[in-house]
């Protein structure tokens, strides 16, 4: 935490940032370490201050060495945050707007108009963006814990059971080998269902000549992994082949690309094109990736608007799909390393289309 406490200064030295405000809960974990629910971490060129209540009162001191407990006060946190500040003495204060809500603005802001509050550029998303080893070595066994469990689940799905149900062991499969539960709502989308790119799992029965989409994580030690694979029940037809022999091709074909100095758009480009000249380009309507880390969605990412560019140390997924209304959808998805010399393939389960 001392090297990312360093990182962020000198950041904030470099573009005249007096004091910045950590509200948001996966920025002030990657500063501070801090694992609670509760608490805004102030930074200075030489302060380091947390502000938390009393129920965090030996966590701070456990997991935040490098910081200064600031105990809540009775009023609230904020009174706390601008107490702090006043002691500290310096009067241009940034603070993460897209974390903030406007009614904690207020409450942060009000009665003291001799500080400027400033809106801060997202400066621990950056640093966050390039894991160092130990994030790595933590990812690489949340990517094993989610690949362990595809294999197993296959052996579970059948007809007649209910998406939730398969929700429902894959997170158990998850856990039972060492997660601390799933990084997102599972999704497990069946038949029609398919065709919604989001479809958490419902009460759906799976029935033979269903394509079902698997889409789940592990978490692990605070960090992700996202991975997704669509299985057929039965024997698939021809359209239902089709369309997954072109996500597969147009997945495999984004993987072998990425490498570093690739912009977000250059890497999303060779999947959509691939799709697009297949004739489905009108659906393939999210972008092919996205970083991942502390968050399942962080950057870098991969879409048309994307401005990233790939570097040494960014770990993200490739997710091309297919979606077709009242038909069903495909989508194929892993998570990459980007890695000095191209990039390494963290999960490792098959992607040839299983028929159960």
């Amino acid at each position: 935490m001392e090297k990312r406490l360093a990182n962020l200064r000198k950041e904030m030295m470099s573009q005249g940032i007096e004091v910045y405000l950590i509200t948001n809960p996966y920025n002030r974990r990657y500063i501070t370490g801090f694992t609670g629910s509760s608490g805004v971490a102030i930074v200075t060129e030489k302060d380091a201050v947390f502000v938390t209540d009393f129920r965090y009162i030996d966590q701070v001191k456990a997991e935040c060495p490098h910081f200064c407990l600031e105990l809540q006060s009775s009023l609230d946190i904020w009174h706390t945050v601008r107490e702090s500040i006043k002691k500290i003495g310096l009067k241009k204060v940034s603070f993460e707007a897209t974390h903030m809500t406007f009614a904690q603005f207020q409450a942060l802001s009000q009665g003291d108009s001799s500080i400027e509050y400033i809106p801060a550029p997202q400066i621990i998303e950056e640093l966050r963006m390039v894991k160092s080893e130990d994030e790595l070595t933590i990812i690489r066994h949340a990517t094993a814990i989610a690949d362990r469990t595809f294999e197993q689940i296959i052996q579970y799905i059948q007809p007649g059971l209910k998406e939730s149900e398969v929700q429902l062991r894959l997170k158990v499969l998850m856990m039972e080998m060492g997660a601390t539960g799933p990084s997102f709502d599972i999704i497990v989308a069946s038949g029609w269902r398919g065709a919604l790119p989001h479809g958490v799992a419902s009460d759906k029965v799976i029935e033979k000549g269903d394509l079902v989409t698997l889409d789940f994580g592990a978490a692990y030690q605070g960090y992700v992994s996202d991975l997704t694979r669509t299985v057929m029940v039965g024997k698939p037809n021809e359209k239902q082949k089709e369309i997954y022999d072109i996500v597969l091709e147009a997945e495999r074909k984004a993987v072998d690309a990425l490498r570093p100095g690739m912009t977000g758009v250059e890497a999303d480009a060779v999947a959509r094109d691939l799709i697009t000249q297949r004739g489905y380009g009108a659906h393939f309507g999210h972008g092919t990736g996205h970083g991942i880390g502390l968050e399942v969605h962080e950057s870098p990412r991969l879409s048309q608007a994307s401005s990233h560019i790939l570097k040494p140390g960014n770990v993200v997924t490739v997710e091309p799909g297919i979606y077709l209304s009242e038909f069903g959808g495909v989508r194929i998805e892993d998570d990459i390393l980007i890695t000095e010399s191209g990039h390494e393939v963290l999960t490792h389960c098959t992607k040839e289309l299983i028929i159960l």
